[in-house]
């Protein structure tokens, strides 16, 4: 009977718990949770999440995407933009030539992280269980609407983004970002994720790879390797898939991280940039997926990301 008691109130504490944490909006859940993970950097000087604007600066020379600033940077400006979910400042210069564009991105991150699920044997199972790893990211997301949004995926509006998503293990080795789409609509759509608005409406979130083969592919042994075996293989990337440099260096707790793309590709899946016009786009120093804090993972907040700034490129003629 004791045992019996002792079930039933460990069941009504698990509801109870449950309840007060579903209580709170999926949007309120992250923010909290980023609050209290923070690391104590605060917002510099400057820093901005909203209607803050970038210029790109004309230059004749590319630089070399390595992760290695070359002295070209120097004729950029950059900013600094606050990203209220991974509690840091990133800063961000622009530059670019006749036909490509090109990003430098630096933000302070204490550990390196260059592996995403790694494979774990279980002795017991005779067989590979999924790790908790998480790789390091970062994203460009896009506005390719005609009109200025909220590019949030707590936003009320719909949109189609085109995504910029740097991947520490699974794209960077091989030079590039994976190229891919939001599509957030109040209609559900093939394996989109519902996502409770601020408002409290439900709208989808839909993420799309680009035509073309991407950077990595899984790997699943059912032998044994040894105790642990890296999940992705990585492959050159093609097609619309292929359209974005990229390289990162992690060095004194620091990611430097730069990006190179065509002003205009020729693909209906991606953003054309015309030097005589202006472009709204936000950053996220985390996958932009839609989900709640993982406690277990190295990175907790890694698919809990999202765009809480408001970026306007301009192309400088200067």
């Amino acid at each position: 009977m004791n045992d019996i008691r002792i079930k039933i109130m460990s069941g009504i504490a698990l509801l109870f718990i449950h309840s007060y944490v579903y209580s709170q909006q999926p949007y309120e859940i992250v923010e909290s949770y980023a609050k209290e993970q923070a690391s104590g950097e605060t917002p510099q000087p400057g820093a901005q999440e909203n209607n803050i604007s970038i210029y790109a600066k004309p230059v004749t020379i590319e630089p070399a995407i390595d992760g290695m600033p070359d002295p070209v940077w120097d004729k950029a400006e950059g900013i600094c933009v606050w990203d209220s979910i991974a509690q840091i400042n990133v800063h961000i210069k622009a530059v670019y030539t006749a036909d490509k564009i090109f990003f430098l991105v630096r933000f302070n991150d204490p550990t390196e992280s260059r592996q995403h699920k790694v494979w774990h044997w279980n002795t017991a199972e005779d067989m590979y269980i999924q790790g908790f790893e998480r790789e390091d990211t970062f994203i460009f997301k896009w506005n390719m609407e005609e009109k200025p949004v909220d590019l949030s995926i707590y936003a009320d509006n719909e949109y189609y983004a085109d995504i910029w998503f740097w991947k520490a293990d699974r794209t960077d080795p091989v030079g590039y970002a994976d190229d891919k789409m939001h599509i957030f609509s109040d209609e559900k759509m093939n394996k989109s994720t519902e996502i409770i608005t601020r408002t409290g409406a439900t709208m989808y979130l839909s993420r799309t790879g680009d035509e073309g083969r991407e950077a990595y592919f899984s790997s699943l042994p059912t032998l044994y390797e040894g105790d642990t075996v890296h999940h992705y293989n990585h492959c050159p990337p093609d097609g619309s898939r292929a359209d974005i440099q990229a390289k990162g260096v992690w060095n004194n707790n620091q990611w430097t991280i730069e990006f190179s793309r065509a002003l205009q590709t020729g693909n209906a899946d991606d953003i054309s940039f015309d030097t005589g016009k202006t472009y709204l786009f936000g950053i996220s120093r985390y996958e932009i997926a839609g989900g709640l804090p993982e406690p277990d993972w190295n990175q907790p907040l890694y698919n809990a990301g999202d765009v809480n700034n408001a970026i306007t490129l301009i192309f400088d003629k200067e």
